[in-house]
Order: C-alpha cells, then structure tokens, then sequence
C-alpha cells in the first residue's frame, strides 16, 4: 500500500486534508507520486504543481514537500499544499 497525505494550509489553518491511498504494486515509486498528486489536486480542484529543484531535493530528503504559490500556473486562494507520502510498500 502506498499512502499519501495532502494539505492547503492558509494562515498557519488546514484548510483541506485528504489522504490517497494506492495499491500498484507493479508501477515504480515516481509514479505513484504523481499518481498521487495528481489525485490529491483532482479532489482540491487544482492545477497540477510544478515541481521545482527545491521541492525535488526536499522530497529525496525526506518524503515530503510543499508546493507554494509559484509551484502554481493559476493562482491559489492558500499559502501551500503540503505533501506526505505516510506509507509506502
């Protein structure tokens, strides 16, 4: 199982919260990231996040990042998605 926690937070609030969970055994770990995301924005109502150079070492790091403002090709109404992988195979 590979498990995923997504946020927006404004203002220090969670404004949402949704966790994803995906059981793909056969495909790579990238790709359930961005499986993920991708469903993480689907239920937001957002455009998919640009992954920037910070928000990839971030993630090597440690398994989590957060996509600010200029992550986003539209503007957003929060300071930042937060993004967490919580569980993986």
């Amino acid at each position: 199982m590979f498990r995923v926690w997504g946020r927006t937070f404004k203002s220090n609030k969670m404004l949402q919260s949704t966790t994803i969970e995906l059981d793909i055994p056969d495909e790579t770990r990238t790709h359930k990231v961005f499986m993920a995301l991708e469903q993480i924005c689907e239920e937001f109502d957002l455009s998919n996040p640009i992954w920037l150079d910070s928000n990839i070492n971030e993630f090597k790091r440690i398994a989590r990042t957060r996509f600010y403002a200029d992550s986003f090709v539209e503007s957003i109404d929060f300071d930042y998605l937060d993004f967490y992988v919580i569980e993986e195979d």
